[in-house]
């Protein structure tokens, strides 16, 4: 069976010796040895967007209980995609009717929807929606029921970093806790999403959304879509400044351009035109320009982020895949390693004179090994400087490998067997651990950078693609 589209904190909660209950919904604190109080917050930021949660061959919980049904949750205003705080609290007076508190098993609410062979009723209207009581989506409402705060989910979660996977097949996004290396939210309702940036306090989440032609806003604590601010056609990749203030979006439509969207005023304000439409940007790490690669036009177009016009363009042989970038001591930009279309390898540019310096060609495996599907032009497609700058990584879906290469010599270090068309890949901040987007296997492979080991396969969506890193601060 497969996961639902959920987010779900549950897996960590469960894991917790003690649950720490919150403040009780009435305002008053449960005295010692009492059933555990609901709490609203974690309610609000997690129980609530189950009942939105798109569901493969099933209804959203809230078709049916926005009706005349003894679970009757709020209508939804007309284009709203989450509720209103005041029906928030609405919906939390009815639910908290179906739930005995500290008792998950006999709650309503948990067991209703449950397989009768997991301890469920034998009927629900609704169709089954969970067939094990290990089921994300149960294990947060179990922890709810049981007194999880907001406050105790925050413990729970650990480390504040998150790896934040993007699945271009289906509708959600899939953030991985690389303590654990276990998916400890999902976000639903996102349709084809492409590109992935945070803002740099971790508060807030972007994603390009390929189905609507829009960039969605999502919240960092509920995790529920804020806004979609509407492109100037179908977006591709998205990147992001140190400062926060503007989103730079790929559109993958003739003519080309990249679309610049403010994050305060959640408007597109610019449109910069672009030879030929775009597949990527990538910010360079001083946040001075914006690199636009384009497929059609060939072309990789600096876009300077104090003028918002374009710097400079370089043209390629063969189309512009992803990109990565070296560093001088002063945090310019020394070198970019790009990927272009048809080339096994990347290209080494030298940043200060716009010119292909060197190629490097990846590790050739045994015909019978190598895979020749899903290539979609791209033998090599995912690179990226670890934070500390010591190592390059590169994926191969020829070889279903991922390749390390010391820096800066680029002499190759080695490689790792990964899943099947492995597509991008992200850092953990301290450059321990490099995950891997098997598009072909839809699972991330979570690799140990010191010993170039593989060491968790972690499974996510349909088709998994652009990954990145998110840092929350406290």
């Amino acid at each position: 069976m497969k996961l639902r589209h959920v987010c779900a904190v549950g897996v960590a909660l469960v894991s917790l010796a003690v649950v720490t209950p919150g403040p009780a919904h009435a305002g008053q604190g449960s005295p010692s040895g009492a059933a555990p109080t609901l709490d609203y917050e974690f309610f609000k930021a997690h129980v609530q967007p189950i009942f939105l949660a798109e569901r493969e061959g099933n209804v959203r919980c809230y078709v049916c209980h926005s009706q005349t049904t003894a679970f009757r949750l709020q209508p939804l205003s007309p284009g709203a995609t989450s509720w209103t705080e005041e029906q928030t609290r609405r919906n939390f007076q009815v639910v908290e009717r179906f739930v005995t508190p500290g008792d998950p098993g006999t709650s309503r609410l948990l067991r209703h929807p449950l397989a009768p062979e997991a301890g469920g009723d034998d009927f629900h209207g609704g169709g089954r929606h969970w067939y094990w009581r290990d089921d994300p989506e149960w294990q947060t409402l179990a922890a709810w029921v049981k007194g999880a705060s907001s406050a105790s989910a925050a413990t729970a979660s650990g480390s504040p970093v998150r790896i934040v996977q993007t699945n271009s097949a289906g509708d959600n996004i899939h953030l991985i806790d690389p303590t654990t290396n276990k998916v400890m939210t999902v976000i639903g309702g996102i349709p084809v999403p492409h590109g992935a940036a945070a803002s740099p306090d971790g508060r807030q989440l972007y994603f390009s959304n390929e189905a609507n032609h829009s960039l969605d806003f999502v919240d960092g604590d509920t995790f529920q879509v804020l806004a979609r601010v509407p492109l100037s056609g179908r977006p591709n990749n998205i990147a992001i400044g140190r400062d926060g203030r503007r989103v730079y979006v790929a559109i993958r439509e003739a003519p080309g351009a990249v679309d610049v969207v403010d994050t305060a005023s959640r408007e597109r304000v610019k449109s910069i035109p672009i030879q030929g439409d775009v597949h990527n940007t990538f910010m360079t790490p001083d946040s001075r320009y914006v690199m636009a690669g384009s497929i059609a036009g060939r072309t990789l177009t600096a876009i300077d982020t104090r003028t918002e016009e374009v710097a400079w363009v370089l043209e390629f042989e063969n189309g512009v895949r992803p990109m990565a970038f070296e560093t001088n001591a002063d945090g310019s930009t020394r070198r970019m390693f790009v990927q272009i279309s048809d080339l096994h390898g990347f290209v080494v540019v030298d940043f200060a004179t716009r010119r292909e310096v060197r190629r490097i060609t990846l590790p050739d495996v045994p015909p019978d090994q190598q895979n020749t599907e899903g290539l979609q032009g791209s033998p090599s497609h995912g690179i990226g400087v670890a934070p500390d700058g010591k190592t390059l990584w590169v994926t191969s879906k020829v070889n279903s490998h991922v390749y390390a290469y010391s820096m800066p010599d680029l002499t190759l270090l080695g490689g790792v067997a990964t899943g099947h068309t492995p597509d991008w890949l992200t850092f953990t901040p301290d450059s321990k651990t490099v995950y891997v987007a098997n598009a072909g296997s839809n699972y991330v492979s979570a690799i140990d950078v010191a010993s170039r080991t593989e060491v968790a396969r972690i499974p996510v969506g349909q088709v998994p693609k652009r990954n990145i890193t998110m840092v929350r601060a406290h």
